[in-house]
């Protein structure tokens, strides 16, 4: 249950408050005297030794104030809710399209091979322009850079290195013939800025190659779990009713966290002056980590079964913290929402007898540092 600031430790030893409560959690990121910055210092121990592209200082999460505004102020234009409803009708095409080769195939089909993943790398394909690369690297690439538990040391240094090296010849190819494709658009306004590293820069790309299909897929194939063994019901009224779906898009994203919270605590912050939070006095210089599964479970602030049918299609009481708030939210919220949403309902429409023909208790399980789903969802309809 979530409770007070409560003092754990990190994996090298050092004391952390873990923040559980919802109030308490909007509180740290959205307070600006909690700063990331100063946990990654070049002259800070590292407090995770980890080659996950988020754990790189260089990464747009590990940087405060004018840095982060100017990252955000690069990438940010191609994400907004304005920007995303323009792509929604392509997006769903390319739900359409994917959906129409499950029906011409014809049952048995692997909801994740055949459609969670390759609906995220079409989209990145297509707003990233770069068609050239196959889905399959994609997704090697996104299984190694946030250092997956399944990859060894050297296997992940090499694909880092991989992606690392395509990212940096693609930022040179589109700063000498830009179109218009979102690395363009982010190359023009980072050179624009200025005060933005190449190493930076690099990172910045890289994870949008790699992280804008790996979470997406993740929250897919995870809520396609839930619904098709514990939500029958849902099934049925998704896909009869579009502003039924919105609704429990929004509360799968709430619901359905995208990794195990024992494998990776949050974001670690460090208090830059002394402030009371939640009843509990955090000194300057003091490090804070948030807890937003416990938190999008608090009763405080989300009362009542979370996994209650009628509960599945009423609006959240308050908003999410899944993506984050405050200066940190996450960027690709809107683009993850509305591919979430066409794909649930258009598959739900299409394939209402879709069902698993695995158990739950069956299933092979892809772990990560970040995001953890099914390997394969085996289904016929």
């Amino acid at each position: 249950m979530p409770g007070p600031p409560r003092l754990i430790e990190l994996p090298n030893g050092t004391p952390v408050w873990l923040v559980t409560r919802y109030d308490d959690v909007h509180q740290v990121l959205s307070d600006p005297h909690f700063e990331r910055a100063p946990v990654h210092a070049p002259d800070t121990p590292p407090i995770v030794e980890s080659p996950s592209l988020l754990d790189s200082r260089d990464s747009i999460g590990r940087q405060d104030g004018d840095a982060h505004l100017r990252l955000r102020r690069a990438v940010g234009r191609a994400f907004t809710p304005r920007a995303v409803e323009h792509m929604r009708p392509w997006v769903a095409g390319v739900v359409d399209q994917l959906l129409d080769g499950l029906v011409v195939q014809g049952p048995p089909a692997d909801l994740v091979t055949d459609f969670a993943l390759p609906l995220p790398c079409r989209v990145i394909h297509r707003l990233l322009a770069v068609d050239d690369v196959p889905t399959e690297q994609l997704f090697h690439w996104a299984e190694h850079a946030f250092a997956g538990a399944t990859a060894t040391p050297e296997e992940g240094d090499r694909a880092r290195c991989e992606l690392t090296d395509f990212t940096t010849a693609l930022i040179a190819k589109r700063r000498k013939d830009p179109g218009d494709d979102l690395v363009s658009s982010v190359v023009r306004a980072t050179d624009h800025e200025g005060g933005i590293s190449e190493a930076t820069l690099v990172n910045l790309i890289s994870t949008m190659i790699v992280g804008g299909h790996d979470t997406t897929m993740t929250m897919l194939s995870n809520s396609l779990l839930y619904l098709l063994t514990e939500q029958d019901k849902a099934w049925a009224r998704l896909g009869s009713d579009e502003q039924a779906a919105e609704v429990l898009t929004e509360r799968l994203i709430h619901l359905i966290p995208l990794g195990d919270r024992e494998e990776r605590l949050g974001h670690v912050l460090a208090a830059t002056t002394d402030t009371l939070l939640g009843g509990v006095m955090i000194r300057t210089g003091d490090f804070v980590t948030t807890d937003h599964v416990a938190a999008n479970r608090d009763p405080a602030a989300f009362p009542g079964d979370p996994h209650d049918h009628d509960n599945l299609f009423t609006p959240l009481p308050k908003p999410s913290l899944s993506f984050g708030v405050g200066r940190h939210y996450c960027l690709g919220t809107w683009l993850a929402r509305a591919e979430l949403q066409l794909a649930l309902h258009r598959l739900a429409t299409r394939l209402p007898a879709l069902r698993l023909t695995i158990t739950a208790d069956d299933l092979v399980w892809r772990h990560g540092t970040v995001t953890r789903s099914p390997l394969h969802l085996p289904a016929t309809w």
